[in-house]
């Protein structure tokens, strides 16, 4: 489909979704954000669905202005993907053992690794920038620089809630390595202070929606928010690279005589601020819930647990602002999967998946989710699909 508009205060909402499936919590979040007076644009992914601050799978483009609570508690959440020389054949029938590799190498949760990984062990990790990432750790916010330790620890380490570890198939049956995370606790305790910031300047006083306080160019509050954002943001991308190389180092073991190579990781945000240009005019661009895809971008939209996931080359739509979606997208709450849904159902829904079918997953369940392909549907002129891929085993936090 095409999008369609949404009359907005100050700019027209446009929407890769049916505006009546939308639930109305979160169409009053989109209008809400339509009346920002620093607001330039507003573009809307097929997984709209209510968030916490601002709308998911929203897309927000603004002038001398930037929302923190449109950027999500973790920051630079995103996906992370690569191909092996493996194929179908290559895997045992039994699963299980290569799932509990998995989750022995590579934390979930709370949890993190009793010493920080050093990535000079690690095949392939981009180690660029590492340094002078972690000499920049000191000029963060002074409200969470004592938790340096954890932040090191927790590199390298999945999370909970949607984040996942996967091994998947694509159709002609190669394998995939595919993950899921973003900056930990350390990126939402930057977000959580910032958003606090923010909601204390005398421009956001009167805003209709709290939540949607931002932070204005050319002041000391938007230069501490922008050192803290990008730092986060370099701090998902490594956390995602570590645990590929973690990833990749279980393959290679447990696959030894196959002598696995990789072609280049695909990876991409979701939950993150760019500067980019459009029409002449230097904008902000907060994705929530959307991946960059700019002509040629490559990005990854996964489904449910028990469902599919896409590798994608974007179109460079511009009324998208170069976006697509960043998945399937809730259709309901967790509290509503896990009182409408059981772990038989669980159990069905993730047939033939090695995967947790236990309570402490119900809210993971697919049918929590919208169907993928209706979503990937939705949003042709945005993204060509490049592979399409089925989990076999699905690590969750």
């Amino acid at each position: 489909m095409s999008y369609v508009e949404v009359p907005g205060a100050k700019v027209p909402i446009r929407m890769w979704a049916d505006p009546a499936s939308v639930e109305d919590v979160a169409m009053q979040q989109l209008r809400n954000v339509a009346t920002l007076p620093w607001i330039k644009g507003l573009a809307v992914m097929p997984d709209v669905h209510f968030g916490k601050g601002a709308t998911v799978g929203s897309v927000i483009a603004m002038h001398g202005a930037v929302c923190p609570a449109a950027v999500g508690v973790d920051i630079g959440c995103g996906m992370s993907a690569v191909k092996t020389s493996l194929t179908a054949n290559d895997l045992p029938g039994d699963l299980s053992r290569l799932r509990s590799k998995i989750e022995q190498a590579i934390p979930v949760g709370r949890g993190m690794h009793g010493d920080a990984v050093d990535p000079g062990r690690l095949h392939g990790f981009p180690t660029a920038g590492w340094d002078d990432f972690w000499g920049r750790f000191g000029g963060i916010a002074e409200a969470v620089r004592f938790r340096q330790e954890r932040a090191t620890k927790q590199m390298g380490t999945l999370g909970s809630g949607n984040h996942f570890v996967e091994f998947c198939l694509d159709s002609a049956g190669d394998v995939w390595l595919m993950l899921h995370s973003g900056s930990r606790n350390i990126g939402k305790e930057l977000a959580d202070f910032h958003i606090g910031q923010a909601q204390k300047l005398p421009h956001n006083q009167g805003l209709v929606d709290r939540d949607l306080a931002v932070f204005i160019a050319d002041t000391p509050q938007m230069a501490a928010y922008r050192n803290d954002l990008f730092w986060a943001q370099e701090y998902a991308k490594f956390n995602r690279a570590i645990m590929m190389g973690l990833f990749q180092e279980v393959v290679r073991k447990e696959f030894k005589k196959a002598r696995v190579t990789y072609e280049p990781v695909i990876s991409c945000h979701h939950n993150y601020v760019a500067e980019e240009r459009y029409d002449g005019m230097d904008l902000l661009v907060t994705r929530k819930g959307a991946i960059r895809a700019g002509s040629g971008d490559y990005g990854i939209i996964p489904g449910s647990m028990g469902t599919g996931s896409y590798i994608v080359k974007g179109l460079g739509n511009e009324k998208s602002f170069h976006s697509a979606s960043h998945g399937a997208g809730r259709r309901m709450s967790r509290n509503s999967a896990k009182r409408r849904f059981s772990t038989r159902d669980l159990e069905e829904q993730t047939r033939g998946v090695e995967c947790r079918k236990d309570s402490g997953v119900l809210d993971e369940i697919p049918a929590a989710y919208k169907p993928i392909e209706q979503v990937m549907e939705q949003q042709r002129d945005l993204v060509e699909v490049v592979a399409k891929l089925k989990q076999v085993i699905c690590v969750k936090g």
